[in-house]
């Protein structure tokens, strides 16, 4: 709404209110000496639009929520969450739009996270980190909000129409393993995250794309911490003494990984070699020795997530546009190459 500080400023100079609005509001048709006048009343008075009554005309919230299904203690200890989240905030604050965050514990948050984007709070929502069992997609389906995801979609055994944003899984376990391979390691084990989350599948096929064949015995279910790296490290070893060469499914796992070979008196890389996937640089670059991993760009994912919904949100849903719909998008990965293989 348009305050009495802009009727004394405006009114008695012929300028109509709606005028004012259009360039308060970022629309065309208004005279460039007249906008400016406009635009140095902003900056003088100070003022700021109000949402709610903004918002009753354009339909718009400016507020996107970013939804994680990870418990608040995984979400603030994996530094993946951050440089995802750093990457949709870039974004969003460029198009002047407020994060709003939403984890889920368990089911009773799901009914809430549910509950709150039917409500009309938001203009849209950012999904990542899901489980093939995850209810999140469904209610989300019946909130009826736009949505984008962090990850291929693996629910109902197909992506369908869902608009969604991931790094090429497969093909980067692949460049790990093959890697190992090319370093005449032959007894690679693979420590997987859980297989309820598609990166994590991916990439365990990725390893048996290389290690077609390989014994079964050589993997390891586990998830995305360091503890779960060590668990897995532990059960490789007591399997498979002679092991020569790990790939671990991400960075933390990786770490975890070291620690167990640290201390059962194992080499890095000479007894036995290890590669992790991510490249989070506050972790890999600080493992002893320093991480050989597979690169994903993931604040870049984050952006792009943000970016494609955005994009949709800015699009008139006619048929004449489908051809300008976005697309979903997976980002190419990159080894690399540091001492621990």
């Amino acid at each position: 709404m348009l305050t009495k500080a802009w009727a004394a400023e405006f009114g008695p100079r012929g300028v109509r209110v709606n005028a004012v609005s259009r360039v308060v509001n970022g629309a065309e048709g208004v005279r460039e000496p007249l906008a400016e006048r406009v635009r140095r009343a902003v900056e003088e008075l100070g003022y700021v639009p109000n949402q709610a009554a903004r918002s009753l005309v354009t339909r718009r919230h400016d507020a996107v929520a970013v939804v994680i299904a990870e418990p608040e203690t995984r979400v603030f200890a994996d530094p993946f969450f951050a440089l995802q989240l750093r990457g949709i905030s870039k974004e969003l604050t460029a198009h002047d739009s407020q994060l709003v965050l939403l984890l889920t514990e368990g089911r009773d948050d799901h009914a809430r996270v549910g509950r709150y984007l039917a409500g009309g709070h938001v203009d849209g929502a950012l999904v990542f980190s899901l489980h093939l069992d995850d209810p999140l997609p469904g209610l989300i389906q019946r909130a009826g909000v736009p949505t984008v995801f962090g990850g291929r979609p693996g629910w109902n055994g197909s992506a369908g129409d869902v608009l969604y944003v991931d790094s090429d899984n497969r093909g980067g376990a692949r460049q790990a393993v093959r890697h190992l391979v090319g370093l005449g390691r032959t007894r690679i084990g693979h420590i997987s995250g859980a297989l309820d989350q598609t990166s994590a599948a991916d990439r365990l096929d990725g390893y048996r794309d290389v290690m077609a064949g390989a014994n079964p015995r050589l993997i390891v279910e586990s998830d995305f911490t360091p503890a779960g790296g060590e668990h897995g490290m532990r059960e490789l070893l007591d399997r498979c003494p002679d092991l020569d060469a790990v790939f671990a499914a991400n960075d933390l796992a990786a770490s975890g990984a070291l620690r167990v070979l640290r201390e059962r008196g194992l080499r890095v890389p000479e007894d036995v070699a290890v590669v992790g996937f991510d490249d989070m640089l506050p972790v890999a670059e600080q493992t002893e020795p320093p991480l050989t991993t597979v690169r994903q760009d993931i604040e870049e994912m984050g952006r792009l997530m943000a970016r494609l919904l955005l994009r949709g949100l800015d699009r008139p849903d006619t048929d004449e546009d489908a051809e300008a719909a976005p697309n979903s998008v997976v980002l190419p990965t990159t080894l690399i190459r540091r001492a621990s293989a």
